[in-house]
């Protein structure tokens, strides 16, 4: 490669490209006469006419054909690669981590209509269980689903979680002679989602309700497989109403009992170093997440509201932890 001329190869492939010197001169922005130079010193260098004229037009010669066949396909590429470079150059770069079901149920129906309105941004988006060890891994912020006990980083509710047990409209008609919530769930088959918080353990224990044994015929570890199987008639899911509105909304899933309130804590958290507020891309997008998520939670209590859903709020994590300390609300 170093014995060619990298100078005299990209005039004549402009030449060869254009068909005459005058328009290569003006794409390369220099005279006529450089161009005609550097195409007579690559001739010179490989020894072989690469033109010839007829009636004032270039033509390429058989050796220049094969030249150019060349030369144009490394240059386009080399044209590509540097619009990509500099597209990217000039987009506003943003990488998230999101808690699974959250993610697929929550920020990914929203995030199209975000990228439609700023087209110039470049978002990825990792949907997993674990979390960033933001030390060492390039994420400018998590979007989590927890108790928000994240110790060293900047921790802020972006949205309260609504829980209730949920089923289809056709299984809890098996149940519509039974009033009592227990007797209910003796007869009903428990879907457990085991990462959420409030699992059926903890739920059962904080309104006193006992039954004669808790078994869990299906049990997953993504809430949004459980509501899925929940709609689908396979049982009842405790589980957030904040994955699940537009399915509240069509009546998809109804409340299991409405003599049990619906639980109310603080659950979805904006995770990141206090540095990361930093940057406009972080601090916009935060502020676009933080109004989806006041209108998504308003739009989740409507429903349920009016689905004839009373509230109750468990706001400390020492509740959380411990089940028979009494709710507040």
């Amino acid at each position: 490669m170093r014995d060619i001329n990298l100078k005299a190869t990209e005039y004549f492939e402009a030449v060869a490209r254009l068909g005459t010197v005058t328009k290569a001169a003006a794409e390369l922005s220099v005279s006529p006469s450089a161009v005609s130079q550097q195409i007579r010193l690559l001739e010179a260098q490989f020894g072989v006419k690469l033109f010839r004229r007829e009636k004032r037009r270039l033509i390429l010669t058989l050796d220049g054909d094969r030249l150019f066949q060349t030369t144009t396909r490394a240059f386009g590429a080399l044209r590509n690669a540097r619009g990509a470079i500099a597209r990217q150059r000039d987009m506003r770069s943003l990488t998230i981590r999101v808690s699974p079901s959250f993610g697929v149920r929550w920020l990914g129906p929203r995030i199209a209509n975000f990228t439609a309105a700023n087209p110039d941004w470049n978002i990825r988006i990792d949907a997993t269980p674990e979390f960033t060890e933001f030390e060492t891994e390039a994420v400018d912020f998590d979007l989590r689903y927890g108790l928000g006990t994240w110790v060293g980083l900047t921790v802020n509710c972006i949205m309260n979680d609504l829980v209730l047990p949920l089923c289809s409209p056709d299984y809890l008609e098996q149940f519509k002679d039974k009033t009592e919530p227990a007797q209910r769930l003796r007869g009903a088959q428990l879907i457990d989602s085991v990462k959420t918080i409030y699992r059926w353990d903890l739920w059962l224990a904080t309104n006193r309700i006992e039954l004669d044994e808790l078994t869990y015929p299906f049990r997953f570890d993504r809430s949004s497989m459980a509501i899925e199987l929940a709609k689908q008639g396979g049982g009842v899911a405790l589980d957030s109403a904040m994955l699940c509105v537009s399915e509240l909304e069509r009546g998809e899933l109804v409340p299991f009992t409405l003599d049990i309130p619906v639980i109310e804590f603080p659950a979805y958290w904006f995770v990141c170093p206090p540095r990361h507020l930093n940057r406009r891309t972080v601090s916009r997008f935060a502020e676009w997440i933080g109004s989806e998520a006041a209108s998504h939670f308003d739009r989740a209590r409507s429903a349920l509201e009016h689905r004839g859903c009373r509230f109750t709020q468990a706001t400390s994590p020492e509740f959380l932890e411990n089940p028979m300390i009494p709710v507040s609300g």
